[in-house]
This record gives structure tokens, sequence and C-alpha cells, in this order.
């Protein structure tokens, strides 16, 4: 049997078993009234970065109380401690990413004004939390404080206790292409 009629063999073994398949009529289509508003692709994105969004609410929120047992707070420095968790709390809103198709829109020189907008949000809000800890530091008793810097030394180090991993690469063979 030569290539060409080999190949032309198992084009037609293809053809018949796919025949049956061709043969099925059509999937009647969705009405559009009875399409919920979930089965999009943005909605199930949406969804998932919903749940996403209340488990790290959750994760944050137990280790807040895990480090408020650590320091064993005292009634006096619960004030202190109030202001340090709201100052913790994630801004689901205020820095939320604009759209590619927002960005898109812009000029490159609109594009880099407002990159720096972001930039200056984060920064402030960064700023927010760290007057916010160095105040709440000043309140603590000298055993509570060595507790405090031992949990925030572990906090610094990040990319060790991950596996050398920075923003979603794998360091150790180098930057990723």
């Amino acid at each position: 049997m030569t290539p060409f009629s080999r190949h032309l063999a198992a084009v037609a073994a293809a053809a018949a078993l796919a025949l049956p398949v061709w043969a099925q009529t059509a999937p009647a289509a969705a009405d559009p009234a009875t399409t919920s508003a979930a089965a999009t692709p943005n909605a199930e994105r949406q969804a998932k970065r919903q749940q996403w969004q209340e488990k790290r609410a959750a994760r944050h929120a137990e280790r807040l109380a895990q480090l408020k047992q650590q320091l064993a707070i005292t009634p006096a420095q619960e004030p202190a401690w109030t202001r340090l968790a709201a100052a913790m709390q994630p801004e689901r809103n205020a820095q939320q990413r604009p759209s590619r198709a927002d960005m898109e829109k812009l000029s490159t020189p609109e594009r880099i004004d407002r990159m720096r907008e972001l930039r200056k949000q984060r920064t402030t809000a960064m700023d927010a939390r760290l007057d916010a800890t160095k105040a709440f530091y000043a309140e603590l008793q000298p055993e509570q404080q060595r507790s405090f810097d031992r949990v925030s030394a572990r906090m610094f180090k990040g990319g060790e206790r991950h596996g050398k991993h920075r923003h979603g690469r794998h360091m150790q063979g180098g930057p990723a292409a």
C-alpha cells in the first residue's frame, strides 16, 4: 500500500467514524431570556474573584486574631489594636485596577498619569498602614514588642518562605522569559 493510499484509507475511516456525529441534530439554541448571567465567562470570573476575596478576608481575620492572642493584648491596648486592625483591612474598591479597555482608550501620557495616580494611592495606603503599625508598636510592652518583632520578621521574609517565588515566577533559574 502506497503512502497516499494509506492516508486516503485513514481519512475515509475517520470520516466513517465521524458520520454519526454529523448526523445528529444540533441542540436547540438557548433562549436568551432564560439564560442566566452566571453562564457568561465574565460572570464566572467575577464569582470566582468574589470567592477568593471572601477566603482572603477570612484568612486575614484569622491571622489578626492569632496575632492578638500571641501578643496578649490588654484592655488598655485595645483602642490601639482596633486602630491597627482597621488600618490593615484591605481596601477593595479604592485601588481597583482600571480595565484594559479603559487603559487602551488613553493616550500614552494619560496612561502614565493614571499609573502614577494609582501608585500614589497605593503609597498613601501603605504609609497609613505603616504609621498605624508604628503607633501600635509604641503601645506594646517590651515582651509584646519582641513577639511582634518575631512575627513581622517572618512577614518580611515572604519569598524565602515560599520557595523563592516572586510575582508568580520561579526565581532559582533566573528571570522568566
